[in-house]
C-alpha cells in the first residue's frame, strides 16, 4: 500500500467519518455549507478565477477583433502574442502567480506561429482546436477507465493527492462524473467548431470560438463543483504526513532520553 493510500489510525474517542457513506462527514447543514464554499474557493484557484479567465481570452479575442477590420494576419498575431506577454510581465511585476498566465502565452505562442507559418487566421486556431479535442477526449477516456484526469489535477489543491482512488470511493465517484462532464463539454464544443474549420470562414470561425471560449467551461467548472460540493471530504495527507513525521520525531526524542 502507498503513501497516498494508507489508512487513517485516529484515537478510539473519535471514530472516523466513513467517506463512503451518504454524505460523508457533511452531516449537517453548517459543514455542508462549509464543504461548498472549500470546493468553490478550490476550483475558483485551480482555474485561475476571474483575472485568469480574462487573461486567456484577451489575446485571442484581440486577434479576431483585429483581423475583422483589416484581414491582416501578421499584425493580428504579433498583437496578440504582445499582449500574451505583456499579461505575463504584469504578473511578474506585481508577484503574482504566473501558472495560468504562462500557459496561456504558450498557447498564444504556438498560435502565432501556425498563423505567422501559414499564413491563414485558420493557422492560429488551429492549435488551441486540436488541444481542446485531445483533452475532451482525455477527460472522457480517464473517466471510463476508472482513473479521471480531474482528480489528478484537483488533488494536490485539496491536498488528498491520489488518496481519492483506494480511500475514498464517494470522491473518486465525483471525479469520474466530473471528469465525464468536462470530456463531453469539450468534444461537443469542437464538434461545432472544427466543421467551421473545414468549411466555414476565418472572420466566422474566430468568433464563434471566441463566443464559445466561456460558457462551456463555466459549465464544466459548474458540474465540478455540483459533484464535488456532495461528495465526501478530502482526506488531507499531507496533514497525515505531518503528523507522522511529529510522531516519529517523538518516538525517536522518547529514545533518546531512555
Amino acid at each position: 500500500m502507498s503513501s497516498l493510500d494508507k489508512p487513517n489510525h485516529p484515537t478510539p474517542a473519535e471514530p472516523p467519518a466513513d467517506p463512503a457513506a451518504p454524505g460523508g462527514a457533511q452531516g449537517s447543514p453548517d459543514e455542508a455549507q462549509d464543504a461548498r464554499a472549500v470546493t468553490q474557493a478550490a476550483l475558483f484557484d485551480a482555474f485561475g478565477g476571474i483575472r485568469g479567465t480574462v487573461e486567456t481570452m484577451l489575446p485571442g479575442l484581440l486577434f479576431v477583433m483585429i483581423y475583422t477590420f483589416n484581414k491582416d494576419v501578421k499584425m493580428s498575431a504579433i498583437a496578440a502574442g504582445v499582449v500574451a506577454v505583456l499579461l505575463v510581465i504584469v504578473r511578474l511585476l506585481r508577484k503574482d502567480t504566473v501558472k495560468h498566465a504562462f500557459s496561456g502565452v504558450f498557447g498564444v505562442a504556438v498560435g502565432v506561429a501556425f498563423a505567422l507559418f501559414t499564413g491563414s487566421a485558420k493557422g492560429f486556431y488551429l492549435p488551441g482546436m486540436i488541444y481542446g479535442a485531445c483533452l475532451g477526449a482525455a477527460f472522457t477516456i480517464s473517466a471510463l477507465v476508472g482513473f479521471p484526469l480531474l482528480g489528478v489535477v484537483l488533488g494536490p489543491v485539496f491536498r488528498e493527492n491520489l488518496s481519492w482512488r483506494t480511500r475514498n470511493p464517494g470522491r473518486k465517484a465525483a471525479y469520474t462524473k466530473a471528469s465525464l462532464a468536462w470530456g463531453l463539454i469539450f468534444l461537443a464544443k469542437y464538434a461545432i467548431l472544427f466543421p467551421l474549420y473545414f468549411w466555414g470562414d476565418e472572420t466566422q470561425l474566430g468568433w464563434v470560438l471566441v463566443a464559445l471560449k466561456l460558457p462551456p467551461m463555466l459549465l464544466a467548472v459548474y458540474f465540478t463543483w455540483v459533484f464535488l460540493a456532495k461528495a465526501p471530504p478530502p482526506i488531507d495527507v499531507i496533514a497525515e504526513w505531518e503528523a507522522e513525521e511529529q510522531a516519529e520525531k517523538a518516538r525517536k526524542a522518547a529514545a533518546r532520553e531512555g
